[in-house]
């Protein structure tokens, strides 16, 4: 791409001629499947960024209409740090659809990732610990199971599902493996039912009979060649180790471990066929397949269920690598017996599921759990070279490697039903993302400081940042000092300075208050009071089990709105207890008492003045929104009911001279109300088809406007988000939507009528065109 193309200049057509991988045109509107098909082709810079861009949300477009790949292809690019090549696929023309109405001025990038290949989204159900690959035809496949019983076969070159899924378990597929048997590829699987099958993966049929024998869920299955016989080897909840011939259908032996057996591998030690297996018991186990009997003592070291075991071979001798709830991972010498070097370890991590792959020469170990990411490992020297970003939702719950075309690939699966594809020797070092949060974005605000719209937002690293809309560069470093996700942001004046308010809480309760001039914290944290004396000591080691024995405990704050009452600074909270407090923020105290009624945790909260009175209006899980007198401490009339759902977002305005709220609920509506008569205007806003997580008001071009932002629940994560923009003087929808990958959690728009958009973990501004 050009340097006036990468700085947004018009030349797009001259720029890419003759080229189709970096045509925007052709990206836009050509068949998604000759595009991805086209893509192992890239070569070069430029088209291997176009390559990156189109797969990032391949998952998400390839489905949709062209105008909808429009926007996610021009949101992508700038994910990227190619803001010319954004602009340029804006500005693609659609048969059939207007001109894109928004253009991304900038967008974060903490989760974009040129390694991966592809997103397979087609289960219906979660997937559990089940993913193996394997061989079809000369083609390199996966196999995965899932909550429902449903077994599918992936290829790995297409990225297709291939056939109908296998379908015969009554219960979770938890373990899934792939061997040749007779010449056939077959997979082997284990489920809750207490079953092992075995499937025939070219005629897509079961082969006999399920095996039986197991009398609880089958939670680990290999395969293995054992004196020239094909066998599975299958563990479960019963605490044994079965040993099955595929070619017969036969139990051929069985040992005791004692207690439940999350994980099997076999390998070959000094010329036995041996199976290792790992569970409840913390110990690492050594069989010998031909004799059912047990070698040597247990490998000790890990001090909580392992759940995963790799067989590796290194410098031409048999190991093991493990995986531990623990969050450790341990390499072991079979011959020796020993554990090799120090335990890999990332504290951010409660699981770890294991994968092993070499790339250039090099055996890297992967390693996924709780964060949202794929660590990578030199085997070698123990240490962390790398990382692979998950969008969305973080835990990986499965993960197997293989090769794809002669490249080391990495398959994925997450508890969403999501198998993610990684090119492990694809170039990572393609464009120039910003990377802000390394976690979801919960909460953002907009704000003026020194004459410039910025963005404030906050998330579940703990860090508060802010953003300038016109650069897309982050003021200063984050503010930190949270101690919990930050659940909630606002923005007001104090003394004529800028500041944003936020809320978190996970160990304890904070409010903190921040200069945004100088970066700095205003005056001390509220932290989990009713009165002068903080209910919880500082330490955020306090032990969780007793918090809700304290007597002034208070469960996350979800919200926080700023107000001004008898001339000083306040904020209104609502969090989990279903309460709503009033804090003054020159004494730091709360005032009055606790506002109760709500019968579910409050998800929202605005301020308003109605009758020359401050009120906040407060959005539940209880499916009602509740106005509350800030001067009084009492609640103003009955609850406001008309949501079948949570109420998930609130936010306030002045429409024709008489404040509104605006709502957002679980049910997909946006609802408004007038404070005045606590009556519904008009009919519910509909047209989102999922919860609507975030609303914010604004006025452009002197009407006032509601922002509301849907997403996909973490399950449906093949789903885009919507943000609809409303006009309420006529309550209608009066531009087309925006659409950008699931997670929605905020949406504002700036005071020079720019939109901002929080999803997942990322950001973006957009500008109308």
């Amino acid at each position: 791409m050009s340097d006036d193309l990468r700085n947004g200049g018009p030349d797009c057509e001259g720029a890419v001629a003759g080229v189709r991988l970096t045509d925007p045109g052709w990206l836009v509107n050509a068949d998604p499947g000759r595009v991805l098909a086209a893509l192992d082709g890239a070569a070069g810079r430029e088209e291997m960024l176009a390559s990156a861009v189109y797969q990032a949300s391949a998952h998400l477009h390839r489905d949709t209409g062209t105008g909808v790949r429009r926007q996610l292809l021009a949101l992508d690019a700038a994910r990227y740090g190619d803001r010319g090549l954004s602009a340029c696929l804006a500005a693609v023309g659609v048969e059939g659809e207007p001109d894109a109405a928004w253009s991304v001025e900038w967008a974060t990038g903490s989760q974009v990732e040129p390694r991966l290949r592809n997103v397979l989204t087609d289960h219906d159900d979660w997937i559990t610990e089940a993913v193996a690959t394997g061989v079809m035809e000369g083609r390199p496949i996966a196999v995965t199971g899932a909550e429902n019983g449903e077994v599918r076969v992936w290829d790995l070159t297409t990225c297709e599902q291939v056939g109908e899924p296998l379908t015969g378990h009554t219960g979770s597929v938890k373990a899934v493996a792939t061997a040749v048997v007779e010449g056939r590829p077959v997979a082997v699987t284990g489920s809750d039912d207490a079953t092992v099958r075995v499937w025939d993966l070219t005629t897509r049929k079961q082969i006999g009979e399920p095996l039986t024998g197991h009398t609880h869920p089958v939670l680990a299955v290999t395969t293995a060649v054992v004196e020239g016989r094909s066998v599975a080897v299958t563990g479960g909840w019963d605490g044994t180790v079965r040993v099955w011939d595929l070619t017969t259908g036969q139990s051929v032996g069985d040992f005791p471990t004692g207690e439940g057996v999350f994980a099997v591998a076999t390998t070959v030690v000094g010329g036995r066929s041996v199976a290792v297996t790992g569970g409840d018991d913390v110990l690492v186990r050594v069989w010998d397949l031909a004799t059912c009997e047990e070698v040597g003592e247990p490998l000790t070291g890990h001090n909580h269920q392992v759940g995963w075991i790799v067989p590796t071979v290194v410098e031409g001798r048999a190991h093991v690598v493990t995986g531990s709830m623990d969050g450790t991972v341990r390499v072991w010498d079979l011959i020796t017996r020993e554990q090799v070097g120090e335990a890999l370890k990332d504290e951010s991590d409660h699981m770890v599921v294991v994968g092993i792959v070499s790339v250039d020469g090099r055996a890297l170990v992967l390693t996924g759990g709780m964060s949202p990411m794929v660590r990578v490992w030199d085997l070698a020297s123990r240490r962390q070279i790398d990382r692979l970003a998950i969008e969305h939702f973080p835990r990986v719950s499965a993960m197997a490697t293989t090769v794809v075309r002669g490249r080391p690939h990495a398959i994925t699966v997450d508890f969403t039903g999501t198998v993610r594809v990684w090119d492990l020797s694809s170039d990572r070092q393609l464009g120039a993302p910003v990377v802000g949060h390394t976690d979801k974005v919960y909460a953002m605000a907009t704000t003026v400081l020194d004459g410039r719209a910025v963005v404030v937002t906050g998330d579940g690293d703990k860090t508060v940042r802010v953003w300038g809309v016109d650069t897309g560069r982050q003021f200063g470093e984050p503010l930190t000092g949270h101690t919990g996700p930050v659940w909630a942001v606002a923005t007001t004046v104090i003394d004529g300075r800028p500041v944003a308010i936020t809320s978190s809480g996970k160990e304890r309760i904070e409010i903190r208050v921040w200069d945004l001039a100088t970066g700095r914290e205003v005056g001390e944290p509220i932290i989990n009071r009713t009165d002068p004396t903080p209910a919880v000591p500082s330490s955020e080691d306090w032990p969780w089990p007793e918090f809700n024995e304290l007597p002034n405990w208070i469960t996350n704050m979800r919200a926080v709105a700023a107000v001004i009452i008898d001339d000083r600074p306040h904020i209104v909270t609502g969090g989990d207890d279903a309460t709503v407090r009033v804090w003054d923020l020159t004494t730091r105290e709360q005032v009055g008492d606790v506002l109760t009624g709500h019968t579910g945790r409050v998800w929202s909260v605005a301020t308003a003045v109605v009758d020359g009175q401050p009120v906040a209006a407060t959005g539940s899980d209880d499916a009602t929104v509740r106005l509350w007198d800030l001067t009084t401490g009492r609640p103003v009339g009955q609850p406001l009911t008309g949501h079948t759902g949570s109420v998930d977002s609130v936010a306030t305005a002045v429409v024709g001279g008489r404040p509104v709220a605006v709502t957002g609920g679980s049910d997909g509506t946006v609802r408004v109300w007038d404070l005045t008569t606590r009556e519904q205007v008009g009919e519910a806003l509909t047209g989102h088809a999922h919860p609507v997580k975030s609303v914010a008001t604004a006025v452009v071009d002197g009407r006032p406007i509601a922002i509301t932002g849907s997403g996909a629940t973490n399950v449906d994560v093949d789903t885009v988000g919507a943000v609809r923009l409303w006009d309420l003087a006529d309550m209608e929808q009066i531009v087309p939507n925006v659409v950008v990958p699931p997670g929605i959690k905020a949406v504002d728009m700036t005071s020079d009528g720019r939109l901002a958009v929080a999803f997942g973990h990322e950001i973006a501004v957009l500008a109308r065109r």
